[in-house]
């Protein structure tokens, strides 16, 4: 579980924790003896057989290498085939197929309407939901019928508290925005506007909490958006466009 920051409506403030939600599934797999079905990663070729390392085996000549495959299997590597990968990690190559090992990532900005607008470097934020600067409760509170229509939710943690002190600050708070029937934007930073940023680097989010109570328990969720809903603008018709010059 990870550590939170956070300041409450009266801007007192406590680390407490927040851990992922994994909901239990109601179905269960088993494979064809009856015992439990598990998933592997597993080797499909490598470099030395792709298809432009074949290519150039062929001397570039795409029939030579069709008349290679029908006479032999030299796509596939007999020896390590089907192999099954244990606690392997992503690395990047370069066009000479070597491994990189410094690399910049960019990121791609498009309109609502999908069309191309920018491209820059991505920026590598630093960690701020568990700095000396607590989270900020904003006071800027949406409907939750609103927020569904207006941001794309990516995931969600239960913000728990880790003593009787912490209990009573988190039920204090749930409490509130469940009479509110609204979700919370949370601000990061000094400014208190900033998103939330949970590893260095990693994407940055904004976070709405929500409250429920029932009797002494209480149930504190911080939902994560990085994406809002927006429709594209709609190109006026002919005949609009006529009568606003009329009007002119």
């Amino acid at each position: 579980m990870a550590n939170i920051n956070l300041t409450d409506p009266r801007k007192r403030d406590a680390v407490v924790k927040a851990e992922s939600i994994s909901p239990r599934s109601r179905v269960r797999y088993v494979g064809p003896k009856g015992g439990a079905s598990y998933t592997r990663k597993v080797l499909k070729s490598t470099i030395d057989h792709d298809y432009d390392t074949l290519l150039e085996q062929a001397k570039d000549d795409p029939e030579k290498l069709a008349q290679l495959l029908i006479e032999s299997d030299i796509e596939v590597d007999t020896e390590i085939f089907g192999r099954f990968l244990y606690n392997v990690s992503r690395v990047y190559i370069n066009q000479d197929e070597e491994v990189t090992y410094r690399i910049q990532q960019n990121e791609v900005i498009y309109t609502p309407e999908g069309k191309f607008k920018e491209r820059r470097q991505r920026e590598r934020a630093e960690a701020n939901v568990d700095s000396d600067v607590p989270l900020n409760w904003t006071g800027k509170k949406i409907n939750e019928n609103e927020a569904i229509r207006r941001y794309v939710f990516s995931s969600k943690l239960q913000i728990v508290h880790i003593n009787g002190l912490t209990y009573d600050f988190l039920y204090g708070m749930a409490k509130e925005l469940s009479e509110l029937n609204s979700l919370m934007l949370l601000g990061g930073g000094k400014s208190g506007k900033e998103p939330l940023v949970f590893r260095r680097g990693s994407t940055p989010y904004r976070g709405f909490l929500e409250g429920r109570i029932k009797d002494d328990s209480y149930i504190l969720l911080l939902h994560l958006s990085n994406a809002e809903l927006k429709s594209p603008k709609q190109k006026p018709t002919q005949k609009t466009a006529k009568g606003n010059n009329e009007n002119t």
